[in-house]
């Protein structure tokens, strides 16, 4: 039983519902045709995380996204 966790940003820029569907989809048949799993028994998690929790470079998202707008 495959059990696999996307984080992605929260805000403004999380993923639509529509995207995560396709996300969930996606992943559980590129594990079925590479590994071989089961998809019935494929688990698949995506967790947003806050913006201001998600550090790159010693920097939160938030304060990087502001700088590029």
């Amino acid at each position: 039983m495959p059990y696999v966790n996307i984080k992605v940003t929260g805000g403004t820029e999380a993923p639509s519902t529509e995207q995560k569907a396709e996300l969930i989809k996606g992943v559980t048949q590129l594990l079925a045709n590479v590994l071989n799993k089961n998809p019935a028994t494929t688990i698949v998690t995506i967790d947003e995380v806050n913006q201001d929790n998600w550090g790159i470079g010693g920097e939160s998202v938030s304060v990087l996204r502001q700088r590029k707008a």
